[in-house]
């Protein structure tokens, strides 16, 4: 294993909640997911235009596991799109955004591709770029950030846009 000079790395576990502040999301569960190249959140509704000449991309999240009913609508630059294959083998081209992920309370900018993610257990995946050489991963561990309060995961999210 290499060691990084000067750099610590924060123990993550195998669930966190993460916080998307430039999105309005005060707080998500994610799943941390080392199989994952890219970051993936669960959107709908998606729409692409354009403003002042900048591509961006409007969508819907619903921010709480289980809860179809509350949502929230973002808008974001988008920065292009990439083709994610699954497990499976299936391909799919997704739209990619970047943002600010809050992870055990570092802020980590990272990209971040939107997809339906109803019929999944959890509304985000953070993947191993985001976590290159600022996470190690517990598998046996969760909620090593903590949880946020009660009213804030029922809240979940305001959103921006």
């Amino acid at each position: 294993m290499k060691k990084r000079r000067g750099k610590s790395r924060v123990t993550v576990g195998w669930r966190e909640w993460v916080s998307l502040p430039e999105l309005g999301i005060e707080a998500i569960k994610a799943k941390i997911d080392t199989g994952a190249r890219t970051s993936s959140l669960h959107a709908f509704n998606l729409k692409r235009f354009r403003r002042d000449g900048v591509d961006m991309v409007r969508f819907d999240i619903h921010p709480i596991q289980r809860d179809s009913k509350t949502s929230v609508t973002v808008e974001a630059p988008l920065v292009g799109e990439k083709t994610v294959r699954s497990s499976s083998g299936h391909a799919q081209k997704r739209p990619v955004i970047e943002t600010t992920i809050v992870l055990c309370g570092i802020p980590v900018k990272a990209e971040v591709t939107l997809t339906r993610r109803d019929v999944m257990g959890f509304r985000m995946l953070i993947g191993r770029k985001t976590l290159a050489g600022r996470f190690l991963v517990d598998p046996k561990r969760s909620y090593l950030g903590g949880k946020p309060p009660e009213e804030t995961r029922k809240r979940a999210g305001r959103g921006k846009g």
